[in-house]
């Protein structure tokens, strides 16, 4: 790769370019990046390789939160782009086209249980969950949403109520008598939620991500919605960051055995190549379409360059080779967390399904938590991997579907590595003591 082709925009060093971050851009985020020893401006990329504008190379294990799940510039959709843009451009979103009605056919027979019938497309992730929590107030008639605490589903008008409180305060968009917050895995709490019969969905990631991947209690989200069901609720899977194929499955719901109402996803749906997501609905969710389709309005939603991209995702992330090597990918993480895990004093818990997992650990010397140094230690071993935002003891590990096995087997190797300075810092050996049983899920 040759950063040397990679466009500045009349920046002679990467100070300049930090200069006009900090002054017009976001001066919080790029000088928290630099503090920490992290000072990226991401150059060339090519399959799960980065550079930065420098010439370091690192393997990308966050992936832009699923953006990259088939690689960075994947050429087969880059070709679908380029094929797109000879022919068409974004479209006029009041009128059918062929690229949204075969992408919604698909959309909807994607999900099992049969009981999805239409699909409203936006062009992110946020976008799609006000979608669906619309939706379902539509169909129940009903205000109140339920979600997790340390939830996240999105910045957008109604998507940011459902988060943690850390996105709520600054923005002053805490509505307590509209948007109830109940522990994950704890299905009494939810059952106390939905008891006034007053809910109008529960919305959760079927592994929530920025929370650190928690893993699912054994038959959490089949009670979720039975509890729906009985108190007239409808159940929102999130799979923006778990689906298209992460876990082993399509959709990640499809592991508990549960067929939601109303499923969202985006990021990867893009190929990170262009942003699409899609709100998938059942009848009763969907019907409102039927009675106003000018309700809900999204200039790009749907794209007529979106949607062939889209399409070719979903082509690629379900045929056979692709599952076989999720599946490969799969089984040598187990091992190697599994190997991990008893090596290393300072990780603590594994959290993994399919290529994704959370990497709970202890130790190190950084303020801010083990996992914010754990991704610097990384980082300086050519692996970008990020910590959980809602848990700095968690590491997020993010495989790409594609991703060598050579290059996955030097990620973990970093790992292996990058634990012995944890381990070095712990402060006494009663870490040890409470450490949890591994977690897996099967892909």
């Amino acid at each position: 790769m040759n950063c040397e082709e990679y466009p500045m925009y009349g920046y002679e060093t990467k100070q300049e370019l930090f200069d006009d971050a900090c002054t017009y851009w976001n001066p919080n985020k790029t000088e928290y990046w630099i503090s920490e020893g992290i000072p990226m401006v991401v150059g060339r990329r090519e399959g799960y390789v980065f550079e930065d504008i420098d010439g370091n190379q690192y393997i990308d294990m966050h992936l832009n939160g699923g953006s990259f799940n088939l690689g960075h510039r994947n050429p087969e959709i880059i070709e679908t782009l380029k094929w797109a843009l000879d022919r068409v451009d974004i479209g006029n979103h009041h009128f059918a086209t062929s690229g949204r009605s075969r992408l919604a056919h698909i959309l909807v027979d994607s999900v099992p249980g049969g009981t999805m019938d239409k699909v409203v497309f936006g062009s992110s992730g946020g976008e799609v969950v006000d979608v669906a929590l619309k939706s379902a107030r539509f169909a129940t008639g009903k205000k109140k949403i339920v979600s997790i605490i340390k939830a996240f589903h999105g910045h957008t008008g109604l998507s940011i109520a459902t988060g943690d409180e850390r996105f709520l305060k600054l923005f002053h968009c805490e509505r307590p008598d509209e948007f109830v917050h109940v522990p994950f895995n704890d299905l009494d709490a939810m059952e106390r939620a939905l008891a006034g019969d007053d809910v109008a969905a529960v919305i959760m990631e079927t592994i929530p991500a920025t929370y650190g991947f928690p893993l699912p209690a054994p038959g959490y989200l089949a009670g979720v919605k039975e509890l729906c069901e009985k108190h007239g609720a409808l159940y929102i899977a999130d799979e923006v960051q778990t689906g298209l194929g992460r876990t082993g499955k399509l959709w990640a719901i499809e592991n508990y055995g549960v067929t939601p109402d109303i499923l969202v996803t985006s990021k990867g749906l893009s190929g990170g190549i262009y942003p699409i997501s899609a709100c998938v609905l059942n009848k009763a969710a969907g019907a409102w379409l039927d009675i106003d389709g000018f309700a809900h309005m999204g200039t790009f939603g749907g794209s007529d360059l979106g949607c062939p991209v889209a399409m070719k995702v979903l082509e690629i992330t379900q045929r056979k080779s692709t599952m076989d090597h999720v599946h490969e990918l799969s089984d040598y993480y187990t091992k190697a967390f599994d190997e991990l895990f008893v090596k290393h004093p300072s990780f603590t818990e594994i959290r993994h399904a399919g290529t994704i997992a959370g990497l709970k650990v202890a130790g190190g010397s950084n303020p801010d938590g083990p996992a914010v140094e754990l991704c610097k230690l990384l980082y300086d071993r050519g692996v970008w991997a990020i910590f959980s935002t809602l848990d700095k003891q968690v590491l997020q590990f993010k495989s790409g579907l594609l991703l060598p096995m050579d290059q996955a087997k030097t990620v973990i190797a970093a790992i292996d590595d990058a634990m012995d300075v944890l381990d070095a810092e712990l402060p006494d050996a009663e870490v040890l003591a409470e450490k949890a049983q591994p977690e897996f899920v099967t892909a």
